[in-house]
């Protein structure tokens, strides 16, 4: 992970380590920005979800004094949510319904958001934080899923060898962060010849304002039913 934030922010970072846990601050190429997330892969307990709800409010309260809200990184690198009975019965879900909660009161105060995905990012650990970011970025050899196809299968009844015949046509049905990209659900995929910090940069300058991950779906053939439905509950006229 030393090595990671080294490159992405080569002029300096404070980004200390709390477990599985990160959060501090770094000088990006635009500018000094929060950064905040895990790694690892690792499996997100109540214990790191309060972690880094706090650590989001933490960065929200920091700016609020000066009315310039800085960008916040997140690095996820996590194997989803941790899968024991003691989290279930403490209410994990509970958690990470707050923490997403923080994410948008920071993007409603200004924050621009961005996600770095390193490793693997799976499941519900991925989706209450990293997920909700305006621009997603996956590091190279980056792994993304949301469910693997056996639970799937379970949730679903459809027979799992179903589900993988499907999932070699379609990408909402397989893994990868290449298929997460034709989605839209991920806006670029970085690769190891890359500038990191200015391919940060460009993601930073690009986050906020509308979100356009159903259009990218579209345009990419990841989705392409997603944002005419999406337009036809929002109301508004098809082709307008």
């Amino acid at each position: 992970m030393n090595a990671l934030l080294d490159r992405l922010f080569p002029t300096g970072h404070t980004v200390a380590f709390d477990g599985h846990n990160l959060s501090g601050h770094a000088a990006s190429a635009a500018g000094r920005v929060h950064v905040i997330g895990t790694r690892d892969r690792a499996a997100l307990t109540t214990d790191m979800a309060l972690k880094l709800s706090q650590a989001v409010l933490d960065a929200v309260r920091a700016d609020q004094a000066s009315g310039d809200p800085r960008p916040i990184v997140f690095i996820a690198s996590t194997q989803g949510q941790a899968l024991s009975r003691h989290e279930e019965l403490l209410g994990l879900n509970g958690y990470f319904a707050h923490m997403a909660r923080c994410v948008d009161l920071a993007r409603r105060s200004g924050h621009r958001l961005v996600t770095l995905i390193h490793g693997e990012a799976v499941s519900g650990g991925f989706l209450a934080f990293g997920l909700l970011a305006d621009r997603i970025c996956a590091l190279p050899e980056a792994q993304v899923k949301v469910m693997d196809l056996r639970a799937m299968a379970r949730v679903t009844k459809i027979a799992p060898e179903r589900l993988e015949a499907l999932a070699q046509t379609s990408p909402v049905f397989a893994p990868g962060a290449d298929n997460y990209a034709r989605m839209g659900a991920i806006h670029a995929l970085w690769s190891d010849t890359d500038d990191w910090p200015q391919a940060l940069r460009q993601a930073i300058d690009e986050a906020g304002g509308e979100d356009r991950r159903a259009e990218l779906g579209r345009e990419r053939g990841g989705r392409t039913l997603a944002q005419p439905v999406a337009e036809r509950v929002a109301g508004v006229p098809l082709g307008a």
